[in-house]
């Protein structure tokens, strides 16, 4: 479909800003090669090109572009917004910003924060000034998150908070965390729970690092030990934090998906390498070859899919078709690591030694990519999700 007049007349002043300000260093392919998108941590520091690249892009609100100008964003509308991850896609430019400041915590805050709430922590978000973690799952509150034991008992102007939070990912480098605790332990289970935020940056927060299958450590446990936070920092109301806390898991579902529309990062799905890691397997496999063209097929449906949702879904608003695109693309994708590990036989089960570094790659990442169906909601959770709320059937 050709340009309305109103986006031809922004993606030509678009591609006019990004051929001045887009560093070439935070292209795909260029050097250096940063692995890893700004996600707001403090204790990271950025190559200088991506420290440009985030300080332009926040200066024009693109980091969060369709967020409102006072809080940071460039106010796009649903328009606008796809040409702008086009004109990026166009020049391989890398994701100014991600994680779960402008992914998560960001959008709910925008939707079901107070004025002063979205005016204190927006705009900094926006900018990447600071790094957050999730905590919502405990020890013996997993999938069963209604039965979570950390507390936030109220005294005066802040909350003390106490209890442990499990698979805090990436929470030895992060800011800042938004947990829900329970405020008030006699209402029903789903009742007297709060989303609140909570500084890293004191004592009463202790992070233990979890080694995992892989050999990374991502995820964490994290301690509150009379932890201190504001009593403005509930976000959604005190004990209305089931509620917040389900519209987070909206807007953190749709971002595994690619369809949060709330970052720079929408619908930008990283490069499907696998027909390329698989060529020198080719030639002499025949029912190889039958399984990547299956892949495929499923792959490029899955992507017509994405970006189908992309476009009925309100910008920054995802719904509960994202459990089906997320647990989609976790399967789409845990079966291409399949493919490739059968395919490099002895080869793809090497954790050390005589072994190329491109197969220790692909051991690793087949162990990695595991957590794809419980990251950001189990398969069962969300094909009950899928089951009730986008099938309509019954229980």
């Amino acid at each position: 479909m050709p340009d309305s007049k109103k986006a031809a007349e922004f993606r030509a002043e678009l591609r006019d800003w990004l051929a001045e300000n887009c560093p070439e260093g935070v292209r795909d392919g260029a050097e250096p090669n940063v692995e890893t998108t700004p996600w707001g941590s403090s204790s990271i520091e950025l190559d200088d090109d991506s420290r440009i690249w985030l300080e332009r892009m926040a200066g024009r609100g693109f980091t969060v572009p369709t967020w409102p100008v006072e809080y940071g964003g460039a106010g796009l509308d649903r328009d606008l917004y796809p040409v702008l991850i086009e004109e990026l896609k166009r020049i391989n430019a890398r994701t100014p910003l991600t994680g779960r400041g402008v992914n998560y915590i960001g959008p709910t805050i925008l939707e079901l924060g107070t004025d002063e709430q979205k005016a204190r922590w927006l705009p900094g978000i926006a900018r990447g000034e600071g790094g957050w973690a999730m905590g919502y799952s405990e020890p013996g509150a997993g999938s069963d998150l209604a039965s979570l034991a950390c507390r936030a008992e109220l005294d005066g102007d802040h909350y003390l908070i106490n209890g442990r939070k499990v698979w805090t990912s990436d929470a030895m480098d992060c800011d800042y965390i938004f947990i829900l605790a329970r405020t008030d332990p006699d209402a029903p289970q789903h009742l007297g729970i709060s989303l609140i935020l909570v500084d890293m940056h004191q004592s009463g927060v202790q992070v233990s690092p979890i080694r995992l299958l892989s050999g990374a450590s991502p995820f964490n446990e994290t301690v509150f030990e009379n932890a201190i936070a504001s009593a403005n920092d509930v976000i959604g109301g005190v004990n209305n934090g089931w509620t917040v806390g389900k519209r987070l898991l909206q807007f953190e579902r749709s971002t595994h998906a690619g369809i949060n529309t709330s970052g720079s990062q929408g619908g930008r799905a990283s490069s499907n390498m696998l027909p390329e890691q698989l060529r020198p397997y080719l030639s002499d496999q025949p029912a190889l070859r039958r399984a990547l063209v299956k892949h495929q097929m499923a792959f490029a449906a899955q992507r017509l899919t994405q970006q189908r949702v992309i476009e009925e879904t309100a910008a920054n608003a995802p719904g509960f078709a994202s459990s089906a695109v997320k647990l989609s693309n976790a399967l789409i994708t845990q079966a291409g690591d399949e493919l490739l590990i059968d395919a490099l036989g002895t080869q793809g089960v090497g954790w050390d030694g005589d072994f190329l570094a491109s197969e220790l790659a692909a051991t690793r990442t087949w162990l990695k990519q595991k957590s794809l169906t419980i990251a950001g909601g189990t398969m069962e959770v969300q094909k009950n999700i899928i089951a009730k709320r986008v099938l309509g059937l019954p229980d």
